[in-house]
């Protein structure tokens, strides 16, 4: 199975670039996970219309999205436990504070410094695809997770 992860897409509607982007890479991922950060309701709406979506929302996100999705959540895909959360505070010690979050879980995937992550610590992956947008990011990046007997991730520049 394949999930297509994003976060931090900071867009207010859904534009050809992004709506590209998301034809190209996510084509033949099972589903869509975004850690937040869409900064507008159509952004979601636009993504769930081409695969399921699993979401969280993000510090910049208006009401609308805060009542849509929640800060965090668990769920599991192809028996693997999947933390998402967005993340707060200062990019610096961030894995820290969200592994605090999370009792048990294979992975912990997260957003909110705009910077990709793709590491074991210790048996927890941590995965922040980036963000796929600029100028908010030095380059766009979205990622995958494969997940096959193991959990791997894939961060991939556009």
């Amino acid at each position: 199975m394949k999930l297509g992860i994003l976060s931090d897409t900071h867009l207010i509607t859904p534009l050809p670039e992004f709506k590209k982007c998301v034809d190209r890479h996510f084509r033949d991922v099972d589903k869509i996970l975004h850690l937040g950060d869409f900064t507008d309701l159509s952004i979601a709406k636009y993504l769930s219309d081409q695969k399921e979506l699993i979401a969280v929302c993000g510090n910049m996100d208006l009401q609308e999205i805060r009542t849509e999705f929640p800060t965090k959540r668990e769920v599991e895909v192809s028996g693997f436990r999947i933390g998402l959360i967005h993340g707060g505070g200062p990019p610096s010690g961030i894995e820290a504070r969200i592994r605090d979050q999370f009792d048990d879980v294979d992975v912990i995937i997260y957003g909110h410094t705009h910077t990709p992550a793709n590491h074991r610590v210790k048996e927890i992956l941590f995965f922040n695809p980036g963000s796929p947008t600029r100028p908010f990011a030095k380059k766009g990046t979205i990622g995958i997770l494969h997940l096959e007997e193991n959990i791997t991730g894939e961060i991939i520049e556009i």
